[in-house]
């Protein structure tokens, strides 16, 4: 190693100036010294808060300069540090996935300059977890509003919509019951980590009858909304014109910071009465496509309209700085039917677009072809579709966009199609549209799990789900999906929801009868019986196979909820969004009290 020689009189001066600083260190001539052990183990606890909150607390200990709290979440993946925070702290909340940390351990660090000491490990109690489920109600709430029949969550799970197809307000006030059944739509807000509502939507033109939020889609950024009113009575020349009954409307709404305005209003430009236009609806990611469901149309044969939005065209205003009526800037791009379309085929009954807007899902649960697995186009495909012998089996059917010209892609069937399966009562796809699932909520299987025995038909309308991927040339069906307690009647697959990434599932059975409460409760007690107080469950994608996560339940549960009756996913999975349309509490906003039962058929949604 080379030594720098410096001069005697500047080796001094250094010396003086270095014992003259160490003589300063801490002040008042008293030498700071460093630690000479690591502080000494906090006492970590653990509470449970809604929304979704971990709540941890601790006394202070004496000598600590940070505290670490480590998590590690499913309690064999290890420990890892999800907060560093000041001296003195004696809390911290931490937001979680509450089906993702039913097994998860925490530990506190104590943390100084000579080391840190870890706190006893916390446990998740899995029954006290129920007081962190959120539960949203309507801001006027009332019996039979029907508050979470259709529901959406943006990708980052920060907005949440819902839809309540029942309300009865006239939209001047909230509490004016004079216009039964026109329907509203309520938006709700994460800022920080706090919830609230933002806004309460009514149609520009609501009219008694018109169930206005039969269904609703937002973009991912949450900053565009489709809203579908299936019983709208416009013709298309005129909102105030009510010649069509049952002709159904869309309506588009974005926001502007926490403000909402209405951009359009749709209409089929062959509305007819009874197509019930706008019973599914679904937006890609940046909110510019737009597909709308009429499964009423042509004698219940249904049909699918596609939209695009110039967002270089936007609504003039009128008087009042209020919208004109009209489709301002969105255009349609495509109809789309049935290769061959059937009466009472019900196609268009659910919808689902990739992130790009550029792959479509069509359900059709009353279609009746006997085929099973996946067609591509071509006389295969025709010969499949063309015969009548399964009634109500049900199909998917996926379409692909290339510039603007829309084409079959893909006819699919279940692997053990039956009559009365309804095999497309639910659709979803992943963000890159190579996942779908599909529901069939009237399958008979008594299988239970992943991949078991398809042809056992002895549970009439237990339900399955299907999971297929595209591998770049072809789709091919993956798993078939079954309840944990497969029981008769349960509805399995009357929802899905799936995450961005199409590697976490979540499937509702809203007649499922078990008093179970919150999450992984007993699924075997069939108590609440009924309709089906409802139930969730949710399945991981890993290391090549799929596998029951969770199972979800009310934090109230009660016979004839009819909770999953909706789901929703954030795109990262994290964030679940459950609908139980039938709730009967009379709570207002965000965590009331569950426990007035006195509005029968209110709705409420659960947040996970």
């Amino acid at each position: 190693m080379s030594t720098i020689n410096l001069p005697a009189g500047l080796k001094a001066g250094l010396m003086l100036i270095s014992l003259g600083l160490a003589a300063c260190s801490g002040g008042g001539g008293n030498p700071q010294q460093a630690p000479q052990t690591p502080p000494a183990a906090p006492e970590l606890s653990l509470d449970y808060s809604p929304v979704k909150t971990f709540r941890f607390t601790w006394p202070d200990v004496a000598g600590e300069t940070e505290y670490r709290l480590l998590e590690n979440p499913d309690g064999v993946s290890g420990y890892t540090p999800v907060a560093t925070l000041a001296a003195d702290s004696t809390g911290h909340d931490l937001v979680v996935s509450l089906p993702g940390r039913i097994n998860a351990r925490y530990l506190l660090q104590a943390c100084n300059g000579a080391g840190c000491t870890d706190s006893a490990e916390v446990t998740v109690d899995v029954l006290a977890i129920t007081a962190a489920i959120g539960y949203v109600k309507a801001s006027n709430t009332d019996a039979g509003d029907g508050f979470g029949g259709a529901m959406a969550l943006s990708a980052d799970g920060r907005t949440l919509v819902v839809g309540a197809n029942e309300e009865d307000s006239g939209g001047s006030n909230e509490a004016d019951d004079s216009t039964p059944n026109a329907g509203a739509v309520y938006v709700y807000s994460l800022d920080g980590d706090s919830w609230s509502q933002q806004a309460y939507l009514k149609a520009s033109n609501a009219d008694s009858e018109d169930s206005f939020g039969s269904a609703v889609a937002l973009s991912a950024d949450g900053n565009t909304l489709a809203v579908g009113a299936t019983d709208e009575d416009g013709d298309g020349s005129d909102a105030g014109d009510n010649s069509a009954l049952n002709a159904g409307a869309v309506y588009l709404y974005t926001r502007s910071g926490d403000s909402w305005s209405q951009q359009a209003y749709l209409k089929a430009a062959d509305a007819t009465n009874g197509d019930r236009f706008g019973g599914s609806v679904a937006l890609s990611a940046d909110g510019a496509t737009l597909a709308v469901g009429a499964r009423y149309k042509n004698t219940n044969s249904g049909a699918v309209y596609v939209f695009t939005r110039d967002d270089g065209l936007w609504l003039n205003l009128g008087d009042n700085n209020a919208p004109n009526e009209g489709s301002g800037p969105w255009s349609q791009q495509a109809y789309l039917e049935a290769a061959f379309p059937d009466t009472n085929d019900w196609f268009g009954g659910s919808l689902a677009l990739s992130a790009d807007g550029n792959l479509l899902a069509v359900g059709a649960t009353g279609e009746a072809s006997n085929a099973t697995g996946v067609s591509p186009p071509g006389l295969g495909a025709n010969l499949a579709m063309s015969n009548d012998d399964a009634d109500s089996a049900g199909a998917v059917y996926l379409y692909r966009r290339n510039g603007e010209t829309w084409s079959q892609e893909a006819y699919v069937k279940a692997s053990n199609t039956d009559k009365i399966d309804a095999f497309g009562t639910a659709v979803a796809l992943s963000a890159d549209g190579k996942t779908l699932a599909v529901g069939a909520n009237r399958e008979d299987s008594w299988a239970t799990g992943v991949n078991g025995n398809e042809d056992a038909n002895s549970f009439s309308s237990a339900g399955a789900v299907y999971l297929y991927r595209f591998d770049g040339q072809s789709w091919g069906q993956e798993a078939y999906i079954k309840a944990s307690n497969t029981d008769s009647s349960d509805v399995f697959g009357g929802a899905v929801a799936l995450s961005a990434d199409g590697n976490t599932l979540a499937v509702g059975a809203s007649r499922e009868d078990s008093s179970a409460n919150g999450i992984n409760g007993d699924a075997s007690d069939n108590s609440a019986t009924g309709n089906g107080a409802g139930a969730v469950y949710l399945y991981r994608y890993d290391d090549g196979a799929w596998g029951q996560r969770a199972y979800v339940k009310a934090s109230n549960t009660d016979a004839n909820a009819r909770f999953g009756i909706t789901v929703a996913l954030s795109d990262n999975g994290d964030t679940l969004a459950v609908g139980a349309y039938e709730e009967t509490s009379a709570a207002t906003g965000l965590n009331g009290d569950q426990t007035d039962v006195t509005a029968p058929g209110a709705g409420a949604v659960y947040l996970y």
